[in-house]
């Protein structure tokens, strides 16, 4: 890779390509778990399939609990910097919450009391146990990105919301076209955390029947009684999903350095 290429700051194309090849390595690294997994003796071989389709929807519910994650992030962190109580105080609320009770709590109550609760109040609404793991998921990990998020707008000097009022900008275009794009900058790396975090966070929907990588583990482990092999092998799928997403996540760190500067 050229000097020229290596500075290519961070814009739309930049990301969508970064997308694009994030996608491909997940399919070769899929591909290959399949042919390896398949070459290897009982009880591993023989479920191959199983192994590789929990490893699909782990990342699955990764990549949408960390999108939505993402947004409820950015919406709590920017109401914990209001000025107003009222605004201020739902997103404190909302984060002590969830920081203050277990994720494998969380995951049982959207999956258990959340369809009664929604019942009880007129809205019949079903959840399957993907989504009740994805909501879960997503408003633990936003609960963690707020956090980050609002350290990232309080690093932004006061200046610049000044200099930015004074040319007439309202708050609301203050924030989204001075304040955010610069203090997202900042917390990428904390982000990337989370979001890796999260990965290996996501196998608690076992709980709840989500056929995630853990639970094809637990059942090849109880139908062979060979929980040696069967574990090794989960653990080496994880160690591979997460470092795939480091690597993307890594060079998506290094972009966002070279456009800041």
């Amino acid at each position: 890779m050229t000097r020229a290429a290596r500075s290519q700051p961070l814009g739309g194309r930049t990301l969508v390509l970064w997308i694009a090849g994030a996608a491909l390595a997940f399919l070769a690294l899929f591909y290959a778990i399949t042919l390896v997994l398949r070459q290897m003796p009982d009880p591993i071989g023989p479920r191959a399939d199983l192994f590789v389709e929990g490893a699909r929807i782990t990342l699955q519910l990764t990549v949408v609990s960390g999108l939505i994650g993402l947004i409820i992030g950015v919406i709590a962190g920017i109401q914990k910097t209001s000025s107003v109580w009222l605004v201020r105080a739902p997103a404190s609320a909302f984060i002590w919450l969830i920081r203050g009770t277990p994720l494998l709590i969380q995951i049982l109550f959207v999956y258990n009391a959340l369809p009664p609760i929604l019942k009880s109040i007129g809205l019949n609404v079903q959840l399957n146990e993907f989504w009740s793991a994805v909501i879960a998921l997503a408003l633990n990990v936003g609960a963690y990105n707020a956090e980050v998020i609002r350290a990232g707008i309080l690093a932004i000097p006061r200046g610049q919301t000044e200099a930015a009022r004074s040319l007439g900008l309202s708050g609301g275009q203050t924030m989204r076209t001075v304040v955010l794009p610069q203090a997202l900058r900042i917390v990428v790396p904390p982000l990337v955390n989370n979001l890796v975090a999260l990965l290996k966070d996501s196998s608690l929907a076992s709980a709840i029947a989500l056929l995630e990588l853990s639970l094809a583990g637990q059942r090849v482990s109880s139908e062979s009684f060979m929980p040696v092999p069967v574990l090794t092998t989960v653990g080496a799928v994880y160690l591979a999903l997460t470092t795939v997403m480091t690597l993307f996540t890594d060079q998506l760190e290094r972009r966002v350095k070279i456009a800041s500067r």
